[in-house]
């Protein structure tokens, strides 16, 4: 095989191999209808011809503000055969965000989806000087400003590939910007092909594993490892489109491995909890200590008989049911993006569907740590990949034993995009990565991660608090949607709370009682409470939380309390309920 340098090398490369086996599948009425990799390198060389048509040169940026699609992953590979730049974007940003991403980066060409993006592109498409061309991934073939239109004028033509460097820029990943204006984080082909590289010889993937895509390829997880690393290895890919479909299309394409973020997982801890929790007694019994046995001998401890035949009935009448609701061939299941809750972690993989957490940034490429089948251990995100290096600068937290996770390796970024002032703050003089996330690494050299630097507070009695992980802890609530918790100079800490409101008028009814204003209803805010306390009663007292605000709206990307990758803009929400927040404190404590 020859050597693979580049974007452009991993994607021929593979097709070339590949030929006539199938790639991406896309769902039309109730099947799946799937690509071939020689199909897709026909498709990726009649776009690249569009490109140049449309006038894009080596080092010119192409937006795409689109979900997953084959359109979207060739246009990506079309963008780097012509020595471009891809920028991807999120649909469910907002027009102000992509209007601030298409002027910094200065894109030519911007390709999007009609249905969510065509009218609030037309509204700032004026205060776009630099963008020419806005082009339709989908649209009618006779339309030449879409894209099946404009390749409807090519009569059969195609453009062969430009072959790039590999210290090219192939892409700029914006960051989510929880505080300020995002940053695009520029990649260059060597920086996410050694990625790729190293994460391929990391984990058992083969040719004839299927991926159900449902990350967003915009984000880096989504791009390198849900795209580029399985288009490299020859699996095939189905791509979900619209989450609401997502357990029925998982049982259309079976798929042998899925790539997701923590919240997927605490979905299924929550999910069959729940069902569990309304089946009779005997189920409920077997289920617990089948879950137990399984996760004692996931963790090397011996069964006894007993044990062994809970395990065996529990396998038999309850987890392989379960499985088959992810189709049934699902070999293992990587999470990425946000720390992953032990507890959840444990839960999943007793069931059968053995978990991999790991840890990156886009700034990394993104994959940096990475538990695998050889070296996993619950608890930590595994140990760095192939080339590269983690190192823990205690100077930030003033504690010996846990400090800044310092990542040094081909995966590091070339910088931000225009801002040598805010790269110069996280790259060293000899390239390493500060990454704003603390951790430590155990005596085996795996990396555990405990928070966010920017993320820690102090209180009024000089203890710091980490929120994030607290938060996660609690959210494993079913009456808890999303919470938040807030203290930074002040005596103690409190709780924004987000309630899962069908749980919550479920459990109202089970305990006799309906309310009407679920923010003010005492009944409510103690059976919440009572809630916190059971989830946070393990934690030290100072970080335990002495009050509740019930919220009645949850965080989401369009209020701006999330980012577009689902990260919490703390500073958005503070801003919105500090009069309360304040009021709280002014009230007398509780205890």
């Amino acid at each position: 095989m020859p050597e693979i340098e580049t974007l452009v090398d991993l994607f021929e490369t593979s097709c070339r191999t590949r030929g006539r086996a199938l790639l991406f599948g896309t769902k039309i009425n109730d099947a799946f209808n799937w690509i071939s990799y020689e199909g897709m390198q026909r498709r990726v060389a009649e776009i690249r011809l569009v490109l140049r048509e449309l006038g894009i040169v080596r080092g010119d940026r192409v937006a795409l503000i689109a979900d997953n699609s084959v359109d979207w992953a060739a246009i990506c590979y079309a963008t780097a055969g012509c020595g471009a730049v891809t920028v991807p974007m999120y649909t469910a940003q907002t027009a102000a965000d992509w209007q601030y991403i298409l002027n910094d980066c200065a894109a030519k060409v911007a390709f999007f989806d009609s249905t969510k993006v065509a009218a609030p592109l037309a509204k700032i498409r004026p205060n776009l000087p630099s963008l020419l061309h806005a082009i339709t991934i989908d649209g009618s073939s006779q339309d030449r400003t879409s894209l099946p239109g404009l390749l409807n004028t090519l009569g059969g033509r195609i453009a062969e590939f430009e072959q790039p460097a590999a210290s090219d820029p192939a892409g700029l990943i914006y960051t989510s910007g929880t505080t300020g204006q995002p940053k695009g984080v520029v990649l260059s082909h060597g920086n996410i092909v050694s990625n790729v590289l190293s994460s391929a010889s990391t984990f058992p993937l083969y040719p004839t594993d299927r991926s159900l895509s449902f990350l967003p390829w915009a984000h880096a997880l989504g791009q390198t490892v849900d795209l580029h690393l399985l288009l490299h290895v020859g699996c095939q890919i189905g791509i979900n489109g619209d989450l609401s479909g997502l357990l029925s299309n998982l049982l259309l394409v079976k798929p042998t491995i899925i790539i997701a973020v923590p919240r997927v997982f605490c979905r299924i801890y929550e999910g069959v909890k729940k069902q569990i929790s309304e089946r009779p007694p005997l189920i409920r019994t077997l289920f617990s200590n089948g879950i137990a046995a399984a996760t004692r001998k996931s963790q090397g401890g011996r069964l006894g008989i007993a044990d062994t035949m809970w395990l065996a009935a529990a396998e038999h009448l309850i987890f392989r049911r379960v499985r088959q609701r992810f189709g049934g061939n699902l070999r293992f299941a990587v999470s990425g993006s946000a720390a992953l809750n032990r507890d959840v972690a444990e839960f999943v993989n007793a069931l059968g569907i053995d978990v991999y957490e790991g840890y990156g940034l886009s700034e990394a490429s993104p994959v940096v740590c990475v538990n695998t089948p050889q070296h996993r251990r619950f608890g930590t995100v595994g140990k760095p990949i192939p080339g590269v290096k983690v190192s823990i600068d205690p100077s930030v937290t003033n504690d010996p034993n846990v400090g800044e996770i310092i990542v040094s390796g081909p995966n590091v970024m070339q910088g931000y995009y225009g801002a040598p002032d805010d790269t110069a703050r996280v790259l060293t003089a000899d390239r390493r990565l500060r990454t704003g996330d603390m951790g430590r690494l155990d005596d085996d050299g795996y990396l555990i991660i405990t928070g966010r630097i920017k993320e820690q507070y102090k209180l009024q009695n000089g203890k710091y608090v980490v929120p994030t992980p607290i938060e996660e802890q609690i959210k494993l609530s079913p009456l808890i949607s999303n919470c938040m918790l807030y203290g930074a100079d002040k005596p103690y800490c409190v709780l924004m709370v987000v309630p899962n409101v069908s749980a919550l008028e479920n459990e109202a009814k089970t305990r006799g009682f309906e309310y009407s204003n679920i923010q003010d209803d005492p009944r409510v805010h103690a059976l919440l409470k009572q809630e916190v306390t059971d989830r946070s009663r393990d934690l030290h007292a100072y970080m335990r939380p002495k009050k509740l605000l019930i919220l009645a709206e949850d965080f989401t990307v369009s209020n701006g309390f999330l980012t577009p990758s689902l990260k919490v803009r703390r500073q958005e929400v503070i801003r919105k309920y500090m009069g309360q927040l304040a009021k709280m404190y002014d009230e007398p404590h509780p205890e």
